[in-house]
C-alpha cells in the first residue's frame, strides 16, 4: 500500500497538494497539512509532484 511521508521541516504549507489532491491532503486551521487515506493515486502522484519544496514522498 502506497502512503505519503511529510517532511514537516521542509513543508510551507503552500496548499498545491491541497488543490490537486483535495480527497486526501488538507491544510487544517493553524496551516499543517493533514494526509489522509491514499484513495487516488494519479492525484496524489501529481501532488507530491507539484509541492514546491519537494516536502512530499511517496513510499510503498
Amino acid at each position: 500500500m502506497t502512503r505519503v511521508v511529510v517532511d514537516r521541516e521542509v513543508c510551507m504549507s503552500a496548499g498545491v497538494c491541497e488543490m490537486e489532491a483535495p480527497g486526501v491532503f488538507e491544510l487544517d486551521a493553524d496551516g499543517v497539512l493533514q494526509v489522509g487515506e491514499v484513495t487516488d493515486a494519479d492525484a496524489v502522484e501529481t501532488a507530491v509532484r507539484s509541492c514546491p519544496t519537494g516536502a512530499l514522498q511517496l513510499v510503498d
